[in-house]
């Protein structure tokens, strides 16, 4: 058995001025844009061993998520997976075709802070994307496959981020 916590993230053209560091006297120079393009990651998170699947979408709907749900049930074969996800509405709908090796369990509303996938969208903002302006949408979608591979690549750095200890102690005592 295996638990994941699946969500998703839009990633875009618009960007936040974040801090930086800069000697003193002098003032740094932040890119900044709006510009209305938008992909979307969608991930689910092991948390016990860090491992991940990942989707990088043009939208999210009832089939792509369907896309998704089989993408994880392959790289998981050998696992009934339990994931544990919000209630958006394509998490719900009717035509949503969830593989036989997963079990979706909805997370209750308004609480993004039960979800360590949250972790992961702050995590690549911060370390892929802080204060940059990127000229085309598929410059978006390079840096956000980039920093999604990274993660991929370094399971210890995907649990520091998303075993939280509550998660730990569940897991315990299922045991």
């Amino acid at each position: 058995m295996r638990i994941l916590f699946q969500d998703e993230s839009r990633f875009g053209r618009i960007n936040k001025e974040k801090r930086s560091w800069s000697p003193g006297l002098f003032r740094p120079k932040v890119a900044t844009q709006v510009v209305r393009e938008f992909v979307y990651a969608v991930a689910a998170v092991s948390p016990l061993d860090g491992l991940l699947s990942s989707l990088v979408l043009p939208w999210v709907n009832a089939v792509t998520m369907s896309i998704f749900l089989h993408h994880t049930a392959a790289q998981f074969p050998n696992d009934f997976n339990i994931m544990f996800l919000d209630g958006a509405g394509w998490h719900r709908s009717n035509d949503l075709c969830v593989p036989e090796n997963i079990k979706l369990v909805f997370l209750p509303p308004y609480s993004p802070e039960l979800n360590p996938t949250e972790s992961l969208w702050e995590h690549l903002r911060e370390n892929s994307f802080r204060n940059r302006a990127h000229e085309t949408l598929e410059e978006v979608e390079t840096v956000l496959c980039r920093g999604l591979m990274n993660l991929h690549e370094n399971p210890k750095i995907v649990q520091s981020l998303t075993c939280y200890r509550w998660i730990n102690t569940i897991c315990m005592t299922s045991n």
